[in-house]
Parts: structure tokens; sequence; C-alpha cells
């Protein structure tokens, strides 16, 4: 596979010096500053294009071309929006760059309420605490209808849990879930976020799949004449939160996206940490399944607890078996290689800890450069490892 790294642009505190550090070839990245659904201009796709050649990397993967809300809710211009997508998919393309990995996670991106949790090892993780959410979403925002998504038992666990939180508590927990991401297109507050809100409570679940679909219809012949892949990224976590509608959280999602539109230009962005978030999900034999399908690749690792909580574990440890999943992945490139395709993979290590020296230093939560080098390892380790063993991938 093709090992990447994702890079924030130039005010990440990860360099692209540091990143040709780690041996790294590929660079994951967008333009950051045109997130809420300007058009990507030739200029401003070159410009970047050529700060990451200058520095001996490869811009191989765009993540992300950021779907507006308009698009998603099919409300105000979205039929704009939709034209500007397409124009930004063409820049993309004509400057040779061959994947757009997107996602259409209604409102939210990746939600964790915990940005800094400790781990046995004392590095520093990031997590979804079940209760917490809980208690932020029945008490703090009080959604409306939030009481009819909670059984009486957790609804109890998340009262206690509020009472036991201090004001600053409650202000990192509302900070963590709706205020803060990297590269967000939007920011929210308590009262623009309950706005939002309001306006999925009419669309249900089916009407929200069948505007992603509507969406990639139109995208992906643009994509296919332009010579671009899109890759779908999974929602993170893969299971409904705030009430809001979830489409891309499990393999009858996903087969129901890739049947619907059957475009070669449509595929996937195999998320292992997404997809493990849910234990309902068998994340090898997904792998399996999508092969063809998997355009590009997030390495990372989940341990899940009995209560729906989950955190980061190391790439290796969790409850994927990441070994297997490289395997599958390797032997998916094998397989494209033997029928004449010249089609690796491309992926990145994902979400690694705060460790050592990174600790008390600004970085982006997940994105700490010493937590992914060790995740990078670990995985060039194994792909190494099955390397040697070629036989074993033709088979």
């Amino acid at each position: 596979m093709l090992e990447g790294w994702r890079w924030f642009g130039p005010d990440d505190p990860v360099t692209l010096e540091h990143v040709r550090h780690t041996g790294a070839t590929e660079v994951v990245t967008a333009l950051h500053g045109l997130n809420q659904g300007q058009v990507w201009t030739d200029e401003a796709v070159r410009e970047r294009q050529a700060m990451v050649a200058a520095a001996g990397l490869r811009w191989s993967v765009v993540e992300s071309i950021a779907v507006p809300e308009t698009i998603k809710t099919r409300t105000g211009d979205f039929r704009e929006a939709i034209e500007r997508y397409k124009q930004s998919v063409r820049a993309v393309g004509r400057a040779g760059i061959g994947t757009i990995c997107y996602n259409f996670m209604a409102i939210t991106d990746w939600t964790r309420t915990d940005l800094a949790y400790r781990t046995a090892t004392g590095a520093l993780a990031l997590r979804f605490d079940a209760v917490a959410f809980a208690a932020y979403d029945l008490f703090v925002l009080q959604r409306s209808g939030a009481a009819d998504d909670y059984t009486p038992e957790r609804i109890e666990a998340a009262r206690h849990r509020l009472a036991s939180m201090s004001e600053g508590d409650v202000a990192a927990l509302e900070r963590n879930l709706i205020e803060w991401l990297p590269a967000r297109d939007v920011i929210y507050d308590r009262a623009s976020f309950l706005r939002q809100l309001s306006i999925y409570r009419t669309i249900p679940t089916e009407e929200f799949r069948a505007n992603l679909l509507d969406f990639v219809r139109e995208i992906a012949p643009v994509a296919e004449e332009a010579g671009v892949r899109l890759a779908i990224h999974p929602d993170d976590p893969a299971f409904p939160l705030f009430g809001l509608p979830r489409v891309v959280s499990s393999a009858d999602d996903l087969d129901a996206l890739l049947a619907a539109v059957p475009s070669p230009a449509n595929g996937v962005t195999f998320c292992t940490g997404s997809l493990g978030s849910n234990p309902a999900n068998d994340v090898g034999a997904m792998a399996r399944a999508l092969g063809p399908r998997i355009f590009f690749a997030h390495l990372r690792n989940t341990a899940r607890e009995a209560d729906g909580s989950f955190h980061e574990a190391a790439h290796l440890d969790g409850d994927t078996d990441m070994i297997d999943v490289i395997a599958v992945l390797m032997k998916e490139e094998a397989r494209r290689e033997a029928s004449g395709a010249a089609d690796p993979i491309p992926m990145r290590p994902d979400h690694g800890h705060l460790m050592m020296t990174d600790i008390g230093t600004r970085t982006n939560p997940g994105y700490s450069g010493i937590g992914r080098l060790r995740g990078l390892a670990e995985l060039r380790g194994v792909m190494r490892t099955l390397e040697r063993k070629g036989a074993d991938l033709r088979a």
C-alpha cells in the first residue's frame, strides 16, 4: 500500500519536513480555507500541490472537499452548491490527484467526548463516553425528543454523571462535541446547533439516504470524466447521534450506495476505526466484501466497552484484527496487479495517541506526530512481513 500522512496545511504543527522524516511518500490534505462550499480553483490546487512536491512528497488524496449542509438536506442553494462541487472535482482531476475522500455525516464530523483520555500506558487518546454524551444530549443541549433515544437506565446514569461534573467539565464536553474539530467547515454554538438539528427533524433516514444517492449520481459522472475516484468515509462513530440520520454506518449502507451508483468512480474510504466503533460490524468481512471498491484506507483501532463507549487504541491493539485487514487489502492489491491494473491503495495511520514530547505542545487532537509515527511504524512492519509472504497474498 502507498504510505500516506494527513497534513492540515501550512499551519499544521507537523510540517511537511516532518512528514518526510516518517518515510511516508503520500500526502493527504485539502484546501482547508475553502471548506464552506467555495470552488477550488486550478490556481489554488496547483499552489498546494507545488508546496507538497517541493518537500519531495506527492499529494495523492484529497481529504476532503466538504459537502455543505445544504446539499445534505437539499435545501437553500443546494443546486448551486452541487455545481460548485463539480467544479472543484474537475480542478482536482486536472491536477492529476486521483482520489477524493468525503463524508456525508449530518452536521457532525467525527465525534468524541474526550480529546485527552489517559490510557494504561499514560499516553492520551480520543474517547467517546456514551454516558457523558447522553448527559450532554439530554440535560445540557436538551434536544427535543432526546429521551426517546435512551433507555431509562441510561437516562438515570446520565443524570448522575452530569451531577458529578463541574461547570468547566460541562463546558469542555460541549466544546468537544459541537464547537471544535480540525478543518471543520462550520463551528457551532448551542443555539446554532439546535437550529441545525431542527432541520433534520423533518428528514427521515431513508430521505437522507436518497439525498446521498442523488448527490453521488450527479458527482460520479463528473469524477469519471475528470479521472478522479470518490471514496466515501463511514460515519464516525458508526451509530446514530443527536437523533440524526446515519446512512454510511454498516455493510448494508455501503452495499446500497455502491449498488445504486455502480460507477467505477464510486467507492469507499475503508476506515477501520469508524466501522470498528460499532460491534455489529465485522470489519475484516467488510474489507473482503468491499475489496474492489476500496480506494483509500484509514487504519486505526478502537477498544469498545459494554456500555457503547470506546477509545482509540494503539493501531495493532483494540477490537479490530488489523493484521487480517491489512492482509485483505494487500491481497486486493495483488488481485488488481494480476489483472493488469497498477492500482495500489493509499493508506494513512489515523488518530495516533498523544505521547512523549508531544504532550504539552500545540497539536491537532488525534493528529500529533509521534503517535501517528508509532502507528505507521507498526502498520509498516505488518506490511513488510506480509510482503515476505507474497505467495500467500496471491493465493
